[in-house]
């Protein structure tokens, strides 16, 4: 595939990008790497390869979910600047 000045506006315009002169050359030599990377990988012999769906054997390894109180109510609300009894205050924000 052949990357053109074309191509990069186009591309650019999809998304909603504007490139000066010097980076349209720095994009087009990164298309460009980027395309004969993914040429390489097509010439890679996959014949009897299974598709890799995930990294590991591991099956749902998971931390157990043990419920515990970490902070306090007091602890939370004690450096609070501005507080009221058993909550923050802070200012308003919307126009009621």
């Amino acid at each position: 595939m052949e990357i053109t000045n074309d191509l990069i506006e186009h591309i650019a315009h999809l998304a909603r990008l504007e490139f000066n002169g010097e980076e349209n050359e720095r994009i087009k030599a990164d298309l460009e790497n980027i395309i004969s990377f993914v040429d390489q990988l097509q010439k890679v012999d996959t014949e009897g390869l299974e598709p890799l769906v995930y990294m590991t054997e591991e099956i749902n390894v998971l931390r157990e979910d043990t419920p515990a109180v970490t902070v306090t109510q007091e602890e939370a609300l004690k450096n609070a600047p501005n507080k009221d009894s058993d909550y923050f205050k802070i200012p308003k924000v919307l126009k009621g």
